[in-house]
This record gives structure tokens, C-alpha cells and sequence, in this order.
């Protein structure tokens, strides 16, 4: 039985090994194959099972490799695979679920913590030399925000927004919370559901942690950016598409949000004429949020598992559309 993995470096860049996937069959793995059809087929070649984290397997590719019974996406979001075309070919898809709660929630934090400190800045200044010709014993370039009080709405209490609301808590955040499908048993004394307009009009930070549907694509727009308060910041570790990346630029560079983190954006790697890189009070990090070494060691056993599942006529974490 042959195993391909399409674009591997991202998952394992070298901390990690296959050796789990080499004891299962003969195993290809190829750090990065181009985005083009034709190069695809020509990787996936004759094999039964492929891996893949963003290479693209759509109708075309998939009516080309007769041989492929499996496709294990190496990731949550499976939008990169023609999953009702691998149906009707008999093709099982299977994804990563819940493996990078802890780490995204964690880095949402990370992020929230640099807008209202500048940990980064403050030091690269230290190094230029700004302390030591500081006439007093210390300074700040940009304004310190205390948490404690503030109210964090987060878009998406699933399970990475319950994991994020749980560490704003010790902070000494108030959560509102919007969901589809809210359950109101994790409501407290800290935590309640509101209407989106009620979240947007009322945080001082705005976490999103939804998925990306037609309904929720570009949900932060000109409108909802306005319907937020001045001081407001802005986190999306996400999807990119949720963020009208235009209007946020704009929103930024008049005042009428205060700033914003994004780990994900609309064309990704980010592209260099980005409307984002024109925006005052915004970070932008590559899309490292679910990157930890533990986050990426447990994707990787849950691959495995999936796939050894398969093979036993088990199968667990299917996808369909």
C-alpha cells in the first residue's frame, strides 16, 4: 500500500518523524507540491492513501487517480478537498479535529497581551539604545492596557473560544459570547450569550474563533467595525476571510477601531501588496497559532489514528458536506 503526504514540511519541518505511517505502508513524503493539477496527479501517482494539509484535491485531481481510497487531511478545515466528489468516488476523507484548543487559545492570548503591552516593540527599542539615553528611569512608546474588568466578546464558543474565555477569566475578563448553537450551561457570573450587534457594541476586546461558512464570511465589514467602540481590539486567529480586510484598514487608520491581531488573512502566505500592511495599530503573525510542537505531535497521532482506524473498516472523524 502506498502513502503519499502531499506538503509534509508544515506539519513536520523536522521535529517530528513518520515512522508511525512508514510501519503502515510504503510511504512518499514531499515537503511541498505546487498547486497545480497536473503536479498533483503526477505526486499522488498510483498511491491509495494521500495526506494533505493545503494542497488542493478538487474534482479534477480526484477523477485522475483512480487508485485513491483514503484522504487524510492534516488539519480541521477540510475546504481544500472536493469532499462530495470524493463520496461519490468512494473516497473517504477524515480530518484533525480539537488538536490545537489549547495552542490557539493560548496564542490568542499572546496576541491580546502584545496590543495592550508591546512587549516586542519595548524591547527592540531597549536594544536601539532608547532606555539608556532615556532621561527618566523608564518610558513606554505606546499606551498600557490593564484587562482586569474589560469585557472580551468571542465570536465562536466552541471549543476553542470556551478554552480562550477560561484564560480571559483569570485575567479578570468579563466574556459575552455569540454562537449558533449556544448552551446556555456555560453561562456564570462572567460569561453570557449575546446578539452579535450586542457583542460588537459592547467589548473592549473582540476574539473570533467561528468557522468560515458563506454566512459568516466577511462579517466584520464598514458596518460592524462601526458598531464598535473606538477603544476596541480586533483578534481573529481563525480564518482570514471572516475580516473584510479592506474595511479594517480603513477602520484602523481613522480611529474608529483602536487596533488589531490577526493570525490569518484572506490570501495566505499574505500577499505583498496586502491592503493589511497599509493599517496603523495591527500585527499580523503567519498563521502560527496552532503551530506548537504539542499541538503539531498530537495532529500527527490523530493522522495516524485515523488512518489505522480506516484500515480496520473503523473509520472515525469522516468528513461530508
Amino acid at each position: 500500500m502506498k502513502i503519499v503526504v502531499l506538503d509534509g514540511y508544515t506539519l513536520n519541518p523536522g521535529d517530528l518523524d513518520w515512522q508511525a505511517l512508514e510501519k503502515i505502508g510504503e510511504l512518499v513524503v514531499y515537503d511541498r507540491t505546487a498547486f497545480d493539477d497536473a503536479e498533483i496527479i503526477k505526486a499522488i501517482g498510483d498511491a491509495e492513501i494521500v495526506f494533505t494539509n493545503k494542497t488542493p484535491l478538487q474534482k479534477l485531481v480526484l477523477e485522475q487517480v483512480p487508485n485513491l481510497k483514503y484522504i487524510g487531511v492534516l488539519a480541521t478545515g477540510y475546504n481544500v478537498v472536493a469532499v462530495d466528489v470524493a463520496k461519490d468516488l468512494g473516497i473517504t476523507v477524515t480530518n484533525i479535529p480539537a488538536y490545537g484548543t489549547i495552542a490557539v487559545a493560548q496564542f490568542t492570548m499572546a496576541l491580546l497581551l502584545e496590543m495592550c503591552h508591546h512587549v516586542g516593540e519595548h524591547s527592540r527599542a531597549v536594544f536601539n539604545g532608547d532606555w539608556s539615553k532615556s532621561p527618566d528611569f523608564c518610558f513606554w512608546n505606546y499606551p498600557l492596557i490593564e484587562l482586569s474588568g474589560k469585557t472580551m466578546g468571542i465570536v465562536g464558543f466552541g471549543r476553542i473560544g470556551q478554552a480562550t474565555a477560561k484564560i480571559a477569566e483569570a485575567f479578570g475578563l468579563k466574556i459575552v459570547a455569540y454562537s449558533r448553537t449556544p448552551k446556555l450551561e456555560l453561562e456564570s457570573a462572567t460569561c453570557r450569550y449575546v446578539s452579535l450587534d450586542e457583542l460588537f457594541s459592547q467589548s473592549d476586546i473582540i476574539s473570533l474563533h467561528c468557522p468560515l461558512f458563506e454566512e459568516t464570511k466577511g462579517m466584520i465589514d464598514e458596518t460592524s467595525l462601526k458598531k464598535m467602540k473606538k477603544t476596541a481590539l480586533l483578534i481573529n486567529t481563525s480564518r482570514g476571510p471572516l475580516i473584510v480586510e479592506e474595511d479594517l484598514k480603513e477602520a484602523l487608520n481613522t480611529g474608529t477601531i483602536a487596533g488589531a491581531a490577526l493570525d490569518v488573512a484572506t490570501i495566505e502566505p499574505l500577499n505583498e501588496e496586502s491592503t493589511l500592511l497599509e493599517a496603523k495599530n495591527c500585527i499580523i503573525t503567519p498563521h502560527i497559532a496552532w503551530a506548537t510542537k504539542e499541538a503539531r505531535t498530537r495532529l500527527m497521532e490523530t493522522a495516524v489514528n485515523n488512518l489505522v482506524a480506516y484500515l480496520a473498516k473503523k473509520p472515525m472523524n469522516v468528513v461530508s458536506n
